[in-house]
């Protein structure tokens, strides 16, 4: 019993794990810094920066007087001039979430069952397999999201937004933004916390089969 309840105050540790990667996830979502591109005077009257996020953009024109120096474009995934590479990581993200949020959940109910005892009956059979799995696929689908955004940005990847928003189909030059840093962060607590959980069999096994 005391070798499961360490098992399962580590476990207290994945599951923290696990909220606080969901929270980054939608921090992430939300994010404009996906893209940040510099556009000179040559398009517009000053110096300006445009944040290219996946649910909007944000155009920071530095000169300008202090209410009118960020303007936000926000657009939905049916509107058809957002590219492949922006819908997939769309998906990608959306996907995660739900993903986490289901880890979350299920391992509230593992964490009630272990501490209710209700393993004991099967003691090589590991409550946490689920969320390992679901924590695991989520932290494949935030790397491949950050993969995909860091390729269009190194391949000068353009989009087509509506004359409205005022902006090039490409700049003279752009990076990746901040929210890389955020899912990247994410993606390896997803990862963590995956492995947490599944290292529990071991514990349990431990407990059958004690050193002599």
């Amino acid at each position: 019993m005391l070798l499961l309840s360490k098992s399962a105050n580590c476990h207290v540790g994945g599951f923290a794990l696990t909220s606080i990667a969901w929270i980054l996830c939608s921090i992430a979502t939300g994010l404009p810094q996906w893209r940040v591109w510099y556009l000179n005077e040559t398009v517009f009257t000053e110096p300006t920066t445009a944040f290219i996020g996946l649910w909007r953009v944000c155009i920071y024109h530095q000169n300008s007087k202090p209410g009118s120096a960020r303007v936000c474009h926000e657009y939905t995934y049916h509107d058809s001039f957002i590219p492949l590479d922006v819908r997939i990581v769309q998906h990608l993200l959306l996907f995660s979430n739900m993903l986490g949020l289901i880890a979350t959940v299920t391992t509230i109910f593992a964490l009630r069952n272990v501490y209710a005892e209700k393993v004991q009956k099967n003691v090589t059979h590991n409550p946490f397999i689920i969320s390992a799995i679901l924590n695991i696929v989520a932290s494949i689908f935030v790397l491949l999201a950050v993969l995909f955004n860091y390729f269009s940005v190194i391949n000068k990847s353009g989009i087509a937004f509506p004359p409205s928003f005022h902006l090039p189909f490409y700049p003279p030059k752009q990076r990746i933004g901040i929210a890389n840093v955020v899912a990247c962060i994410c993606a390896l607590m997803f990862l963590g916390s995956g492995a947490i959980f599944i290292s529990y069999t071991s514990s349990a096994e431990k407990q059958v089969f004690p050193e002599i």
